[in-house]
């Protein structure tokens, strides 16, 4: 079959070996994902967003200012097809199982000068969803490495399952406020994930990581982070009521999943 795109992004299927090392350790660096002309065009589209709507660091401003813009697929094209028709939905149909929606787009920076950590977390418990299975994808748009703050996980912790966190902050009101998380984790195991790149780099919902702040004063990283779910996966902290997000494969027993961004 011929893929959508394949001037931009680059797909290939997960080896079985590959799948059932994700089981175990919790992740799986994918590797290139995005050709030489996709990398330059997902960061073109990408910085005129960020831009726009951000401009050039702020040590003045919050964490939410200097390093997050949600929903990035509503304003570029490229990471619209990326998000909606690209490898990783291929990749979550792999994982996940045949019913699939695209659950999260955002930029995620640490632009020079950023010197923030983030702290130990798992995704789930910044949005807690049922059934367990949602992956967290990070496609690089730098060179990634300790220095400039790359991702720091724990192989193998994905076998705690959901980690409790404080009374208060599962809720949908910490939500909307991105109260940040922050669990005592025993880093001795912990593993540096530098990327290259166009390189991607996929996790489950129950994986803990952290990254430290970009000490670079001449480098960004910057990384576009998409998540994917079970089509009829809901939100815990929400009365249980239904993630909305782009049906990318399947069905949904939910018609507000089913409508939701069809016109996109």
């Amino acid at each position: 079959m011929v893929k959508k795109h394949s001037d931009f992004f680059i797909y290939r299927e997960l080896p079985g070996a590959a799948l059932s090392d994700f089981r175990e350790q919790g992740y799986h660096m994918y590797g290139p994902i995005l050709t030489d002309s996709g990398l330059s065009r997902m960061r073109q589209e990408c910085m005129a967003v960020w831009t726009a709507e951000k401009g050039p660091f702020d040590p003045g401003k919050n964490w939410l200012h200097n390093a997050l813009l949600t929903n990035i697929h509503q304003s570029s094209k490229i990471v619209r097809d990326f998000y909606f028709e690209g490898p990783l939905v291929d990749v979550a149909e792999q994982v996940i199982g045949p019913k699939i929606k695209a659950a999260t787009s955002q930029l995620t920076f640490k632009m020079r000068r950023n010197t923030m950590t983030f702290a130990w977390h798992q995704d789930n418990g910044y949005g807690e969803l049922d059934p367990y299975n949602s992956i967290s994808c990070l496609t690089a748009l730098d060179d990634a490495d300790e220095e400039t703050g790359c991702l720091r996980l724990v192989p193998g912790s994905v076998k705690q399952g959901q980690i409790a966190i404080p009374d208060g902050i599962n809720t949908l009101a910490a939500k909307k406020a991105k109260t940040e998380i922050s669990l005592d984790v025993d880093e001795a195991d912990a593993v540096p994930m530098p990327m290259k790149a166009g390189d991607c780099l996929f996790f489950s919902c129950w994986t803990l990581h952290k990254s430290a702040g970009n000490m670079s004063k001449t480098r960004d990283r910057r990384l576009l982070f998409t998540r994917f779910a079970d089509a009829d996966a809901v939100e815990v902290y929400n009365d249980r009521r239904p993630r909305l997000g782009r049906l990318v494969r399947g069905t949904t027993k939910f018609p507000e999943v089913a409508a939701y961004e069809a016109e996109l």
